[in-house]
C-alpha cells in the first residue's frame, strides 16, 4: 500500500521552540490565519480605494478586531459544542484555548455574525446587511488556507480510497500501526480548499465587482455565501471522513450545513424581494 500511494509527511511547524517554551512552536495553521486576516485587511483597503465600501481604515481595522475575535470564540466554542460537547460539559474553559485543537466553521460563522451585527449597530453605523456583504468577500481566502493547513497537519482526512492521488495519512492509524497496512485516503481537504476556497471566492468576487447586487438588495450575497457554502460543504464532505458520529446518517458537517443553506436561501429572497420594493418605490417616486 506505501509504495503505491504518497505517504503524508509534512511537517506542521514553521519552527519548533525548544522544550520548556509556553508552546511547542510556530504552526503552519497559526500562519494560516495570520495571512488570512492580512489578506481580509488588504481587500478591505482595496475596496475603500475603489469605492465599494463607506468605512475608513479605522473602522476596517475595527471590523477586523470584531472579525478576528468572532472567529476564534465562535469556531472554538462552536467545536466544543457541535463535535465534543462532552468534553465541554467537563471542561467548558477548553473552548477558550483554541491552540490544543478545535475549530469548526459553522461555529465561527455564528460569531462573525456577531461580530458584524456589533459593527454594524454600536461602533459603524452601518446596514449589518452592507457589512455582512463587504464580509463574506473576505471569507473564501480564509477557507481556503485554513484547508491547506489541515492537510499540512495531516487532520480531518478523507475516506478510504484507491484512486491514483489518494495519500497515506500515518495519523489516520494508531500509533506504531505499519505504514504498509494504512489505507490510502481522499486529500479532502484540498478538495474542501477548491471548493469553499477558490470555487465561492471566484463567485462571490465576481457578483462583488460585476453586479449590482451590493447597492440594489444589501444582504443579498451574504445569503447567495451562506447557500452556496452549504452546498459545497456538503459536497466536499461525501468524500471526507466524519469528524464525529453520525446525525441522521450524515456527516454533523452536512448536516449542519444544512440550516446554513436553508438560512441563506431565506436571506437571499427577503433581501432580493426587499431590493424588488425599492426599486418600484424609485420608480414611482419618478412617475410623479
Amino acid at each position: 500500500m506505501a509504495d503505491s500511494f504518497w505517504v503524508h509527511n509534512i511537517n506542521p511547524f514553521v519552527l519548533r521552540f525548544p522544550e520548556g517554551w509556553f508552546t511547542e512552536g510556530i504552526r503552519w495553521y497559526g500562519v494560516a490565519y495570520v495571512v488570512s486576516f492580512a489578506i481580509a485587511a488588504l481587500l478591505l483597503q482595496w475596496y475603500e480605494k475603489k469605492g465599494k465600501i463607506s468605512i475608513n481604515i479605522d473602522q476596517q481595522m475595527t471590523l477586523l478586531t470584531a472579525l478576528i475575535v468572532g472567529v476564534f470564540l465562535g469556531g472554538s466554542f462552536g467545536y466544543q459544542l457541535l463535535y465534543d460537547f462532552s468534553r465541554f460539559i467537563h471542561d467548558p474553559l477548553a473552548a477558550l484555548r483554541p491552540w490544543e485543537g478545535g475549530m469548526a466553521s459553522h461555529g465561527a460563522f455564528v460569531g462573525v455574525i456577531i461580530s458584524i451585527l456589533w459593527f454594524s449597530w454600536y461602533s459603524a453605523r452601518v446596514s449589518c446587511f452592507s457589512v455582512g456583504d463587504w464580509v463574506v468577500t473576505l471569507v473564501p481566502p480564509g477557507l481556503f488556507l485554513g484547508r491547506v493547513a489541515n492537510f499540512v497537519n495531516g487532520e480531518v482526512w478523507g475516506k478510504i480510497t484507491d484512486v491514483p492521488w489518494a495519500v497515506i495519512f500515518p495519523q489516520s492509524a494508531p500509533r506504531g500501526f505499519p505504514i504498509e497496512l494504512i489505507p490510502a485516503r481522499h486529500p479532502s481537504q484540498l478538495y474542501e480548499a477548491g471548493l469553499e476556497g477558490l470555487v465561492l471566492g471566484i463567485y462571490l468576487q465576481w457578483r462583488f465587482w460585476r453586479s449590482d447586487v451590493l447597492k440594489r438588495a444589501p444582504g443579498q450575497l451574504a445569503g447567495e455565501f451562506l447557500l452556496a457554502y452549504a452546498l459545497l460543504r456538503i459536497v466536499g464532505e461525501c468524500f471526507r471522513e466524519p469528524d464525529a458520529g453520525l446525525i441522521m446518517s450524515i456527516s454533523r458537517g452536512q448536516f449542519y450545513s444544512i440550516f446554513v443553506g436553508i438560512a441563506g436561501l431565506f436571506i437571499v429572497f427577503w433581501r432580493a424581494k426587499a431590493g424588488k420594493t425599492l426599486d418600484l418605490r424609485s420608480a414611482n417616486n419618478k412617475g410623479d
